[in-house]
């Protein structure tokens, strides 16, 4: 089981998102924006962090380089949920800071794939440090 910090805006996003993590076995921690996920991130130190790139306060992208600049959040994986899917974006991405991504509308095995290939891309990293 993962703890998730998922930071995310729109309520139907975040109960799809809940939903599926759950179901998996996951536990999700959740937050309507940038600035709640920051201070959720810093405190509960999730496994993984499902950031939207779209958020009322602060850019998804940018949120992410606050958490890869802060030492007590650096080494948490990274996965933008985004609406984006033009020719560049993941690579856009990725030079934030992020370690995967995935599109919406979520769907259900590509989502947990990716979820599950980022950990364990990120727990092999950890091993061979």
């Amino acid at each position: 089981m993962l703890r998730i910090l998922i930071i995310e805006d729109s309520p139907v996003n975040m109960l799809l998102t809940v939903a599926i993590l759950e179901r998996a076995g996951h536990a999700a921690v959740r937050a309507e924006t940038a600035a709640q996920g920051l201070t959720l991130a810093r405190s509960v130190q999730p496994d993984l962090i499902l950031m939207d790139i779209q958020l009322p306060d602060m850019d998804g992208l940018d949120a992410t380089r606050v958490l890869r600049d802060d030492p007590r959040t650096c080494d948490i994986p990274i996965i933008a949920l985004t609406a984006f899917a033009m020719k560049g974006d993941a690579e856009l991405m990725r030079n934030a800071g992020c370690d995967g991504y995935v599109t919406k509308p979520i769907r259900y095995q590509e989502f947990l794939q990716e979820v599950e290939s980022v950990v364990l891309r990120m727990r092999g990293r950890h091993v061979q440090e």
